[in-house]
C-alpha cells in the first residue's frame, strides 16, 4: 500500500499535462497589468503634450492680434479645448491674462483684461488693475505681456467612468493627476492687445 502511494506520488512530480494553462494562469494577469499600465502612460505623456500645445497655440494666436475681442478670445479659447481631443474624461481650463508692467519704480505688474474658460463655460477673469506676477525677467518696465495658463486634471482610464455609472475603487487612489502649463509672450503686431469690450 506504501508502495502503491509512493508510485503516484513519483508520477505525480513527473506529469506535465497542463503546465501551459498553469504557467499561463499565473504570468497572465501580470502581462494585462503591464499593458495597461504601458497603455495609460502613453495616454498620459500623450495628454500632458496637449496641454502644453494648448497653452503655446492660444498664446500664439492672441499675441498676433493687434486689438481683440470678448468673443473672440472665447472663440480662441474654444479652439484650444478642442485640441484636447479625442481625450474628454474631465474637462480642462485656460486662463489667458493680458498683463501691463508699469513706468513706475518699481515698476508695478497689472492685469488689463482676463477671460477664463473653466468646465467648457467662458467668463471674466480678474479686473483691470489687479496686481499680478510674472517671472523677474519679464518684469521690464512699459511692456506688455499675454500669460496663458492651460490646466486640466488627467484622469487615468482605469478610474474613469461615466456619470450614469458608478466608478471603479481605484479611483480614490488617482484623483486626478495634476497637469498645467503657464506661456508668457508679447504681442507681435503692436505694442499692446487692448480688449476692446472687455470692460475695465
Amino acid at each position: 500500500m506504501l508502495e502503491r502511494w509512493r508510485s503516484r506520488a513519483r508520477g505525480l512530480v513527473g506529469d506535465r499535462r497542463a503546465v501551459a494553462a498553469v504557467e499561463f494562469a499565473i504570468i497572465a494577469p501580470l502581462l494585462l497589468s503591464l499593458y495597461f499600465v504601458t497603455m495609460e502612460v502613453s495616454q498620459g505623456i500623450e495628454t500632458n503634450k496637449k496641454v502644453s500645445r494648448v497653452g503655446s497655440m492660444v498664446a500664439d494666436l492672441v499675441t498676433q492680434q493687434q486689438t481683440i475681442t470678448i468673443s473672440e478670445i472665447d472663440a480662441i479659447m474654444k479652439i484650444g479645448e478642442a485640441i484636447l481631443q479625442p481625450y474628454n474624461r474631465s474637462k480642462g481650463k485656460i486662463v489667458i491674462t493680458a498683463i501691463k508692467v508699469t513706468e513706475d519704480t518699481p515698476p508695478k505688474v497689472e492685469v488689463e483684461w482676463e477671460r477664463k474658460l473653466v468646465e467648457g463655460s467662458a467668463s471674466a477673469g480678474a479686473v483691470k488693475g489687479t496686481a499680478t506676477t510674472v517671472p523677474p525677467a519679464l518684469k521690464v518696465k512699459g511692456t506688455f505681456l499675454i500669460r496663458v495658463e492651460s490646466d486640466l486634471d488627467y484622469e487615468p482610464v482605469i478610474t474613469w467612468a461615466a456619470t450614469s455609472k458608478p466608478a471603479l475603487g481605484l479611483a480614490a487612489a488617482f484623483d486626478g493627476i495634476s497637469m498645467s502649463e503657464s506661456y508668457y509672450l508679447r504681442p507681435r503686431m503692436s505694442l499692446s492687445v487692448p480688449c476692446t469690450d472687455c470692460g475695465s
